[in-house]
């Protein structure tokens, strides 16, 4: 294990773990919180010296004193707060959790589809069954930390061969006097033949105070369901967000995860995790993540194919502008049964300073010898050209840019099918998108 003597953090968290009152949950919940706590004694957090944490380093962000779960007052919605989660004129069905926390709501939900804290989840046996399945606790060290110690959570069940009529929003609002650690924890459950499209949207305030969200959300896709997942983490600087994702899929069903990181929080590690666990499934990654300023923003993508006559495709995309850095670390394991499988994966970067920083790692590992696999990663910057052909027509210089942006941006955004959140996300693009940015001028070679 690390020596974790440096952070005061760990202590402060293996403590809470001892306090924890844990009498109300059944012994099934108990056992995988244990797991969960002797996984994280034995890992502490990670540092660069961990090969899937060589280029983000989270050391730096763990030296404040925070508050863990339960000790800072209840916090109360801003006003300013759920306007930053609005996506103009989608119709949808919207909750809210404010740290982790479902709020009321006034949705009337159709009666096929269940949205209830993990707490109340925690009373349904088969619901359960299905916590802690997908999540390796012995190998990623955040995730071990949040089986231990969540607090708090969503709970959404769609019921067999139901399908939703329109998106259903959750808004995870974070908020903080003081400086917060926090760890929801989340279940999806989409049943055999069901088809649902859920958005997560991820916003914070009270950029004075440093909050610091430990989340993690396990998803099963069971037999011909469909399921288009999308995350949106548009959070305030002083935000630290950790989020993995563990996907099941069984049958003949198709999981699409859309995730897009946009600036302003410090920090953003997204881990996902999809487990291809049946033949004849399928399965779409689109990442697309902007940073500025000093953000860090780090995509770890793992996809497991199991069985044979399985298909993934895999595009992130990345945007960076000052001295921020970004990470991509993608890995594509078929195993020796997985015959007949065919997987793409894809990660392109442009570079819009010359102070930021991109590391790139897109990886096969194959077992089975009747597959079709490729990867590839692609560096580069603005054309000098572009920008003068259409500097040429009359377009500004800021236009231009967000024009050429959102040209390179448009092999994720085109993928989306909410015709609402595809705009939206265009507007945040051309939004964080300078005008004028003196490291390029002049000196912007082609791509």
């Amino acid at each position: 294990m690390t020596k974790q003597i440096t952070i005061p953090l760990y202590e402060d968290l293996l403590n809470g773990f001892n306090h924890t009152d844990t009498h109300a949950e059944n012994e099934t919940l108990q056992q995988v919180r244990r797991k969960g706590f002797e996984s994280f004694q034995k890992l502490g957090f990670p540092t660069r010296k961990n090969e899937d944490w060589k280029y983000t380093g989270v050391t730096p962000f763990l030296q404040e004193q925070y508050h863990i779960n339960g000790i800072v007052k209840e916090a109360v919605i801003s006003t300013s707060l759920l306007p930053k989660a609005a996506i103009p004129s989608l119709d949808c069905y919207q909750f809210v959790l404010l740290n982790g926390q479902l709020q009321s709501s006034t949705n009337v939900l159709p009666a096929f589809i269940k949205v209830k804290s993990i707490k109340e989840a925690q009373q349904n046996v088969d619901a359960i069954n299905y916590f802690g399945k997908n999540t390796d606790v012995n190998q990623f060290h955040f995730a071990a930390l949040n089986t231990a110690l969540f607090s708090n959570g969503l709970f959404v069940e769609i019921d067999a061969n139901a399908v939703l009529d329109k998106p259903l929003h959750i808004v995870h609002a974070f908020t903080s006097a003081a400086n917060l650690f926090i760890q929801p924890r989340h279940l999806i459950l989409v049943h055999k033949g069901a088809s649902v499209s859920i958005i997560e949207s991820v916003v914070s305030d009270n950029p004075s105070s440093k909050i610091f969200i430990n989340s993690l959300t396990e998803v099963v896709v069971e037999e011909n369901a469909f399921f288009n997942h999308y995350v949106l983490q548009t959070a305030e600087s002083g935000t630290r967000l950790v989020h993995q994702t563990d996907v099941s899929q069984k049958r003949h069903s198709v999981y699409t995860n859309y995730t897009f990181s946009m600036p302003k929080a410090d920090l953003i590690r997204n881990n996902l995790h999809v487990s291809l666990d049946d033949d004849q499934t399928e399965t779409h990654l689109y990442g697309l993540y902007l940073g500025e300023d000093q953000q860090l923003i780090d995509n770890h993508s793992f996809i497991n194919h199991k069985m044979p006559n399985c298909n993934s495709n895999e595009i992130y995309k990345g945007v960076l502008l000052d001295k921020a850095v970004g990470v991509f670390n993608g890995k594509v394991f078929v195993q020796q049964e997985a015959q007949k499988t065919n997987a793409f994966q894809q990660n392109n970067n442009l570079l819009l300073s010359n102070k930021a920083t991109i590391n790139t790692k897109p990886q096969l590992e194959i077992f089975a010898d009747d597959v079709k696999c490729s990867h590839g990663a692609t560096v580069g910057q603005l054309s000098s050209e572009a920008m003068f052909y259409l500097r040429s027509r009359g377009i500004g210089e800021e236009a231009a840019r967000a024009l050429l942006v959102n040209a390179f941006a448009f092999d994720v955004t085109e993928k989306i099918k909410i015709p609402e959140l595809e705009q939206y996300i265009n507007h945040l693009i051309s939004h964080h998108i300078p005008g004028n940015n003196p490291d390029l001028k002049g000196n912007t070679p082609n791509r």
